[in-house]
């Protein structure tokens, strides 16, 4: 009698963590508006600062229960690229001058998601990896496409207003290798981060 009861104790247990599973898994679309701030590096004799500028990033996330989540993401913003040399050896050199390369940086990255949900809030942490796509427009001479794997982390918290609608902030960092879309000068091939913290809205399923 006393194992009967043990055994359906333990079966009411795993109904009810199974329940809470189902409750807390949600997927969700979301659109953010993001300032992207780039840090200037040097290296191979050329110094390389990226423009900062506003961007725009697409989710799709899937949670499936607090240590488990993931999303793939599209984002977009202005990257122009200006290189210059750092050394200078006279006239005779015919060193170039700095040279701007208009550019357009697309990225796609899939991340792992962790979260917690606290009534209306779920604060969250993110993990993932990508391919950032820098590509020169304006008609440029002496260009090229730069394609560049990129590792994404960062944090952030989802405050529901409605059932199945809320605002989004969260701070994204990419860490990735500076980008060559010249002929003219190379890549400093330092690495460099993008820091993009964001605001926008959510809606969930």
């Amino acid at each position: 009698m006393q194992r009967k009861r043990l055994k359906a104790a333990f079966l009411l247990m795993g109904v009810a963590a199974l329940g809470c599973a189902s409750a807390s898994a949600q997927t969700d679309v979301a659109g953010s508006l993001y300032g992207a701030f780039s840090g200037t590096t040097t290296g191979n004799g050329v110094q390389q600062s990226p423009s900062n500028s506003a961007g725009a990033l697409l989710e799709v996330r899937h949670i499936s229960n607090p240590i488990v989540g993931y999303e793939g993401t599209y984002s977009f913003n202005h990257a122009t690229q200006t290189y210059s040399a750092t050394v200078s050896c006279g006239l005779p050199c015919n060193t170039p001058n700095p040279t701007p390369v208009l550019a357009n940086a697309h990225e796609v990255t899939a991340d792992w998601i962790a979260s917690l949900k606290i009534a209306n809030l779920r604060p969250f942490a993110l993990a993932g990896v990508g391919l950032l796509f820098d590509v020169p427009s304006g008609g440029q001479a002496d260009t090229s496409t730069a394609t560049k794997p990129v590792f994404v982390y960062g944090a952030g918290l989802d405050w529901g207003l409605l059932p199945h609608i809320g605002l989004r902030f969260q701070y994204r960092g990419n860490l990735y290798k500076a980008p060559n879309l010249t002929t003219l000068f190379t890549s400093t091939g330092a690495f460099t981060q993008t820091s993009e913290p964001m605001i926008g809205a959510y809606l969930r399923f």
